[in-house]
Order: structure tokens, then sequence, then C-alpha cells
């Protein structure tokens, strides 16, 4: 096999201080993608397992020893010159001062500024999967009232991103009650996405989530918005939500849900075996809650989404 198709398998660490701060370093000027921007790492020895190259790489690249780490991601890309697996991780614990010991510059980041330096191209959805949280809340409701106490039930959990979806309330309420929710998110600093099938001005939120209809119906990723997410069912949403660009998907029923009796639950496999065939943060959604947050991400899942897991108790 030649080495154009031969698959590169590198470990990756997305690492991050005790301020939430994340070390970026740059490529060499005469390596692959020289002078880019990256997540420090380096590809596995033959037989070698992730856990192990990545603290054997970022030993030997930065000094530090890895104590804590949990799977992100993992990207599939091929640069036309070579193909790569990057099994990235989330190290969130290490002994040592990190220092560039390869002579390579480096930087502690806000997470926010992950947008301001140029990656390889293949490190897009890992900056996606660096900056969202493992929960995704969705806020449903049947009155202004119940709307309006759900999420503040919602955001008391310490959500961080939540979708307004409150389609079973009336039309007349809907802009006053999303003006309400948008105002509280943006005090508690909560991403907010509108699903785009309700007839609201979205001005105020940050991001937009696609119903399953609404992205098959799309030919390009919506404008304007921080984060443009979509809901999927199966292998060709998730890929059509992946070529239009998009931040993220929420893929359901993982499990049976009393609201969607009908609907057959994809299972974990399937879930591991779809999620293992994208490159695109995707949250696990249908009978699901922080609990099964461990399984979810050994499954390849960003994190859980939910609707009634969320709702903290008064």
């Amino acid at each position: 096999m030649s080495s154009h198709n031969q698959r590169l398998h590198v470990a990756v660490g997305v690492i991050r201080d005790g301020d939430g701060r994340i070390l970026i370093t740059q490529r060499a000027k005469h390596a692959h993608q020289g002078g880019l921007w990256e997540f420090p790492g380096g590809k596995l020895e033959p037989g070698e397992p992730v856990r192990q190259a990545l603290a054997r790489e970022l030993a030997e690249e930065l000094g530090i020893e890895v104590q804590t780490a949990a799977p992100l991601i993992k990207i599939k890309h091929d640069y036309g010159d070579r193909h790569v697996l990057l099994d990235v991780w989330n190290v969130t614990g290490f002994a040592g001062q990190a220092r560039g010991c390869e002579g390579q510059a480096m930087r502690w980041i806000k997470v926010e500024q992950l947008q301001d330096f140029s990656f390889p191209a293949a490190n897009l959805p890992i900056i996606a999967a660096a900056q969202l949280p493992h929960y995704y809340a969705i806020l449903e409701g049947r009155s202004a009232t119940e709307a309006w106490d759900n999420c503040r039930r919602i955001l008391a959990t310490g959500i961080k991103l939540l979708q307004f979806r409150v389609k079973s309330l009336p039309h007349a309420d809907l802009q006053s009650v999303l003006d309400q929710v948008s105002q509280l998110c943006l005090q508690q600093q909560v991403s907010l996405l509108v699903n785009a099938d309700l007839p609201v001005h979205t001005a105020n939120a940050q991001g937009l989530h696609l119903s399953s209809r609404a992205l098959l119906a799309s030919h390009e990723r919506p404008n304007g918005y921080r984060w443009v997410a979509a809901s999927c069912h199966n292998l060709d949403e998730l890929r059509h939500a992946e070529t239009l660009g998009l931040d993220f998907a929420v893929l359901a029923p993982v499990q049976a849900t009393a609201s969607h009796p009908d609907a057959a639950p994809l299972g974990w496999q399937a879930l591991t075996e779809l999620l293992d065939q994208i490159n695109l943060p995707v949250f696990a959604l249908g009978g699901l809650g922080p609990r099964d947050l461990d399984r979810a991400l050994a499954a390849g899942a960003q994190g859980v989404a939910g609707i009634s897991a969320f709702l903290a108790a008064d």
C-alpha cells in the first residue's frame, strides 16, 4: 500500500489549564501544513494504545505528564497528499509546566480565541468540539408560564447550551417568551439556539437549530449565526449536516422514549458506528440524561441532549 493510501493515526490533545485556557502550538515552516497552528500531539507507534501515545507525545513535545484525559472526537481527513485519523482527547489534568521542547511556538488562549488562528482544515471540527459543552438542553412548554419556568429550572443546573423549541406554545406568545429567554441566557452566558421551524425573529439568538426536514431542504449553511446545528436520525442526514459545514448535530433516538414510542431506537452500538463515519460533534438524544454522559462519550458523542433530563427540581 502506498504512503498516500495509508492513514496516519495521530493522538491529539486539547489541553486545558486551570483557567479554562487551551494550549495551541505552531507547526514548523518546513513541516506538512507548516506555519499553521494546531493542537499538540503526534503519530502512534505500531500497536501503541492511543492514551499511551498521547502521554508520550505530550511529554516529548511539551514536557508535561498527562494525568486526566478523556476522548473528545475522531476526525478522518484527506489532505490530498496524505490521509490522517486524528484521535482527539480532552486533557484536563497534567503535571509540569508546558514548554516548547522542540522549539515550537506555543500560546495559551481563551477558548473563544480559537477562531482567530489559522488551523489545518482537519482541525475545524475539533475547534467546534473544544468550544461545546457536554450537555445540550431543549426548552419546551405548553404555555408562556410553563416555558419560562422550565427555562429557569434548566439554567439552574448550569446548562450553557440551550435550544428554544417550544413548538406547542401558542404563536401569539412565541416572540415575547423568546425575548425573555434570550435576555436571561445573555445574563448567564448561555448560548441560545432557536429552532428554525418557529415563526420568530432570531436576532437576539446566537444560533439556529435545523429540524431534519429543514436540514435536508438546505443547500448551504445559514448565514449570520455563531452556531448552526441540526437534528439527524440517520447517516445521510449526518453527512448532509457535515457537508453544509454545520457546527454540530443531534442524533436521535438512542433509546426508546415515551414521547416517541413508535420510533425505533438506534441503540449504543449503532450510535458508535454512525459517529465513526462522520467528522462532526454530535449530541446523543432520546431517553438519555446526565447519567449517560460517560457512555455517550465512549461511543464518540460530544455529549447528551435532552428535554426533561435537565429540569432541576425546585
